[in-house]
């Protein structure tokens, strides 16, 4: 008999570590085929709320906001790059010069889960900024992304143009930062069990089996 569990992937669009816990994540449930069925939705978090449209570029943004050397910041993006690599996602630093603001990729995420696509769309940015090294906040960018994915291009360019589920967004942004989610990816499984990271595949493995049984 299979369980289903409600999983809340809580995330940003711009994180390296949330590409990888739900590469982790999904490769896990693929292992508990039969036993564990995920029923997934993922929730906003901004890394950087503040962030202008022009974005910032990356080594002076990870310079200010974690002191980080050039050194430390290359090592830290060989060995996601490597950890991307083992779950089959690709990761191009090189083309990724910039940080971004993300709440109008979380509008679309928003709408997106209204018409059924929305694990689909997020992907597709994980991919768009982390492979392909465009921008997710570029209103042309997320267009595209949602067309090619299958949603209607016209709505989502309304979606955007309009403001449309900005408050939604941020009451769900809200509810996770007062209930004490401050890094990402949070894993929230049936709204109880908190997994933190970008884990292992064992880890979630063994963590969706337990919760599995004694759900």
């Amino acid at each position: 008999m299979t369980t289903t569990l409600k999983i809340d992937f809580v995330s940003d669009v711009s994180c390296p570590w949330c590409i990888i816990g739900l590469q982790a994540l999904e490769q896990a449930a693929e292992r508990l085929q039969g036993q564990v069925a995920l029923d997934l939705h993922f929730q906003p978090f901004e890394l950087n709320p503040q962030m202008g449209p022009e974005g910032q570029d990356i080594g002076e943004h990870l310079q200010e906001k974690y002191g980080a050397t050039p050194e430390q910041s290359q090592k830290n993006r060989d060995a996601i790059a490597a950890r991307g690599a083992e779950l089959g996602f690709t990761f191009r630093m090189d083309k990724r010069s910039r940080i971004y603001n993300t709440f109008d990729a979380h509008r679309l995420l928003h709408w997106a889960e209204e018409q059924g696509l929305q694990s689909a769309l997020k992907k597709a940015l994980f991919q768009a900024y982390f492979t392909d090294g465009q921008s997710p906040g570029d209103h042309e960018v997320l267009v595209r992304v949602a067309s090619d994915v299958g949603l209607d291009a016209a709505q989502a360019r309304e979606v955007l143009a309009s403001g449309c589920y900005a408050d939604e967004v941020r009451e769900r942004e809200q509810f996770y930062l007062q209930n004490g989610i401050h890094s990402v990816p949070a894993i929230i499984v049936n709204e109880r069990h908190l997994i933190q990271g970008g884990q292992p595949v064992e880890v979630f493995e063994q963590a969706l089996r337990q919760i599995a049984a004694e759900a």
